[in-house]
């Protein structure tokens, strides 16, 4: 990963989003996204899909679910970035709101998508 795939990867502010909701989750599927972030499917996917090409998500299938964490060889710089994103995000409006979507999710803590 580059210093450049990766800003340019954060700079969409519903990436933003998901990566302050895996931060602080560890590892969410495209149904517990899309349902914090009120948004459609395809919408979510495309941007995973650019966090991923980035290298800065990586995914795991597990039967026919996929589910998204941070890449684990993200590098330290790039990581604490994130850190201090969703450290900064706790208190604004829409990174609170998305919490408490996926917080009141039927569904979980087991999986969603089951």
């Amino acid at each position: 990963m580059n210093d450049q795939d990766f800003f340019t990867a954060i700079s969409d502010e519903i990436r933003r989003r998901i990566l302050v909701l895996l931060l602080k989750e560890g590892e969410l599927c495209v149904c517990e996204l899309q349902h914090a972030l009120d948004m459609p499917q395809p919408k979510i996917s495309r941007h995973l899909g650019v966090l991923r090409e980035a290298q800065v998500l990586a995914l795991r299938r597990e039967s026919t679910w996929v589910y998204y964490r941070l890449h684990p060889q993200l590098p330290l710089w790039a990581y604490r970035i994130l850190e201090n994103l969703a450290q900064g995000a706790k208190a604004s409006p829409i990174y609170v709101d998305d919490a408490a979507r996926l917080e009141d999710m039927a569904g979980r803590p087991s999986r969603c998508c089951d």
